[in-house]
């Protein structure tokens, strides 16, 4: 792997049945920077990114890590967060911590909610938080282990104009800090704000990749969107 690589996926093959779900795909995660993956519904990025972040095996090709152990130091927020019924936004962050041996005491479980806009939520009961509180919470989970590579399945989805825009500054509060970063978006106008590099997947591979700018003039297009419809 070169120097700066986090992960290195080459020639990723998953076949589901009949259907090529993904057709060769090769990706490189960097390292310091803010990476999206965007395409349409169906067109194999979850898959893809299942793939490599281990959670099933591919048909064909590899994935190379920049550790031996690499789901210890990555941290991943999903869609749908399984809270804890019952528990408390701290006691679900306490919980998440054990999954990987550590037992932090309470200064350092405030500290983690503080940086995501949830000190004074400590306390409530995580399945009763607003939706843009609940994200910021998965992602204030993903981050209780201080790993080095964080993954945002879709961060902003079908919440509010404001909560996004949290959502949105906390991304980069933590990009400016120095984490690595990968997330998937349908927003357009989102992925240009904050995305250093990007990936466009469709029909199971990769149709593009390099940073907005470089993109819009390789293809002529005005804007994310318009590259976007372009392209799938």
């Amino acid at each position: 792997m070169r120097e700066n690589l986090l992960i290195e996926a080459k020639g990723l093959k998953k076949t589901y049945g009949q259907k090529k779900v993904v057709d060769g795909v090769n990706l490189d995660i960097r390292e310091g920077e803010v990476l999206a993956i965007i395409g349409p519904n169906g067109a194999g990025k979850s898959t893809t990114l299942d793939l490599v972040l281990g959670l099933c095996r591919p048909d064909a090709g590899a994935v190379a890590y920049w550790t031996s152990e690499p789901s210890r130091h990555i941290g991943l927020q999903l869609q749908s967060t399984p809270f804890f019924p019952g528990f408390t936004a701290i006691e679900n962050l306490r919980m998440f911590a054990a999954f990987y041996g550590r037992r932090p005491k309470d200064a350092e479980l405030f500290g983690h909610l503080s940086r995501c806009g949830l000190a004074d939520s400590a306390r409530l009961d995580a399945l009763r938080l607003s939706g843009g509180q609940q994200k910021r919470l998965a992602i204030a989970m993903a981050l209780v282990h201080d790993p080095k590579l964080l993954f945002l399945d879709e961060p902003t989805a079908a919440l509010d104009p404001r909560a996004r825009r949290e959502i949105r500054e906390l991304i980069r509060s933590l990009a400016d800090s120095g984490a690595s970063i990968v997330f998937t978006s349908h927003d357009m106008e989102e992925v240009h704000k904050l995305a250093g590099r990007l990936a466009l997947i469709s029909q199971g591979r990769v149709r593009a990749s390099g940073t907005p700018d470089e993109l819009l003039a390789r293809y002529g297009a005005d804007n994310l969107e318009e590259l976007y419809i372009q392209l799938t």
